[in-house]
Order: C-alpha cells, then sequence, then structure tokens
C-alpha cells in the first residue's frame, strides 16, 4: 500500500515566512553579542589590572632601591664632610693649621645704610632709563 505518490507536483506549494522567529534570533543574536563584547572588555580591563601591578611592584622595588641609595650617599657625604676627614685631607695637600697671627679680623669702615643704597641705586636706574 502506497499512500504518497512518488511524483508529486510541490513546484507551487511555499512556506510561508515566520516574521517573530526571524525577529527572536535576531534578538538573541544581539544579546549574544552583547554579552560576549562584556566579557570581551571584562577580560581586557583585568589583564590592564594585573599589568598595572606588576608596573607597581617594579616601581616599589626601584623606589626603594633609590631610597637605600640616597641614605648610602648622604651617609658618604656626612663621612666626606666630617672634621677629622677634611683635616686629614687639608694636611695630605700641604696644609698647616692657621697660627693665631695669621688670623684678622676685619670691621667694617662704617655702617652700611641700605635703605640709602637702594634709594640711591633706583635714582641711576631711573636716570639711564631716561625717566
Amino acid at each position: 500500500m502506497n499512500r504518497f505518490p512518488e511524483q508529486q507536483q510541490n513546484s507551487r506549494v511555499r512556506r510561508t515566512r515566520d516574521v517573530t522567529a526571524l525577529s527572536r534570533l535576531t534578538l538573541l543574536l544581539f544579546c549574544g553579542l552583547v554579552l560576549a563584547a562584556g566579557f570581551v572588555l571584562a577580560a581586557k580591563q583585568h589583564f590592564a589590572a594585573v599589568q598595572y601591578g606588576y608596573q607597581n611592584e617594579t616601581l616599589r622595588s626601584e623606589r626603594k632601591k633609590l631610597i637605600e641609595d640616597y641614605q648610602r650617599l648622604a651617609l658618604e657625604k656626612e663621612k666626606a664632610l666630617s672634621p677629622a676627614r677634611l683635616e686629614m685631607a687639608a694636611r695630605a695637600l700641604g696644609m698647616k693649621p692657621a697660627t693665631a697671627g695669621q688670623i684678622q679680623t676685619l670691621q667694617p669702615k662704617a655702617p652700611i645704610d641700605l635703605e640709602a643704597r637702594a634709594i640711591n641705586a633706583s635714582r641711576k636706574d631711573d636716570r639711564s632709563s631716561g625717566r
């Protein structure tokens, strides 16, 4: 028993387009793209945070090293400027301590009037600029 004919004419039969299914698939595709973009953005931010963490750690270790170098150099400077070290260096250059007769104190000839000097200087500037 054969229910279907072997040669059936289907050329005039058309399937109707399901618009709601197409819109649902479009919405599903759009939501999937938004979700995937969110995951990509989150991963990018995570890797950037990890990179900043590595840079931060590198900078901290460099700062620590620079502080240690600064402290070492400050100590060397203090040692180099100590009076005992300066005296040894002066003796190595052939210098001798000053005797009492070699020390002279200088006294100013007259008290210095700073206001009068400032006024005179401004008058000279006025004359030279042609005011």
